[in-house]
């Protein structure tokens, strides 16, 4: 196992916390779980997808990466949350 270590808002941090909490894990433990299933392609809650995609909106900042803007990713997430069964 690798130590790795990345940045977290706030907000991140707490949501993972709860889930952990929920869980009965580590956030540690819940990380490796979600990439577990991410890598493996068996995460098919949408709901918990497009939560982690919201919490993680502006994370790029500063990294240089263009901006989609606020319009264009809220219209994709509409078309992926209409196009949920």
């Amino acid at each position: 196992m690798q130590r790795t270590n990345i940045y977290l808002e706030d907000r991140q941090t707490a949501a993972l916390d709860r889930m952990a909490a929920d869980e009965g894990v580590s956030r540690a433990e819940l990380i490796r779980r979600i990439i577990d299933d991410r890598l493996a392609g068996t995460s098919e809650d949408v709901e918990v997808d497009l939560f982690w995609i919201d919490a993680s909106f502006g994370i790029d900042a500063g990294l240089g990466l263009p901006d989609r803007g606020p319009d264009e990713r809220a219209a994709h997430l509409d078309r992926v949350r209409r196009a949920t069964p």
